[in-house]
């Protein structure tokens, strides 16, 4: 057997799920626990360095 489709995607099919990809949603904000700034999770905080409460940029 091959890889490959198993049967014909319509257009509409194929345009239906595609339709959704300029939808993107807006970004995850939390607070910094330092400087209580909004910040992306998982990320240095851009006001004040710190990640996890320990200054890991040096912001001078």
């Amino acid at each position: 057997m091959s890889i490959g489709p198993k049967g014909k995607v319509s257009k509409s099919r194929g345009r239906m799920r595609r339709a959704h990809s300029w939808q993107i949603s807006t970004p995850t904000l939390v607070k910094c626990s330092k400087c209580q700034e909004l910040m992306v999770p998982h990320r240095a905080c851009r006001a004040c360095g710190a990640y996890k409460k320990q200054t890991v940029i040096n912001m001078d």
